[in-house]
């Protein structure tokens, strides 16, 4: 008659202690700010020294640029998030 061996528990499994850092299973907070903000503040940047150095770009001109930049940033954020909701 044959015998069956007894189980071996598997490699890594509950006999072994983890050793190293096991991190929660928690939501992560987004990290504040990226390369698409970065980008914004160069533009706005550039557009307060156009706004220093050149006689034909005045303070509603620099207004109006500023507004509209900033309208388009907020749009393209805001549809960037939006495409991510149908991913989760």
């Amino acid at each position: 008659m044959s015998t069956t061996p007894p189980e071996q528990p598997p490699a890594g499994g509950p006999s072994r202690p983890a050793y190293g850092y096991n991190a929660p299973n928690v939501a992560r907070m987004p990290i504040p700010g990226n390369a698409e903000f970065l980008v914004y503040l160069i533009v706005e940047i550039i557009f307060v020294l156009i706004w220093i150095i050149a006689d034909s770009v005045n303070t509603a001109t620099w207004v109006t640029l500023t507004t509209a930049l900033t309208f388009g940033y907020i749009i393209s954020r805001g549809i960037a998030k939006a495409g991510k909701v149908l991913e989760q």
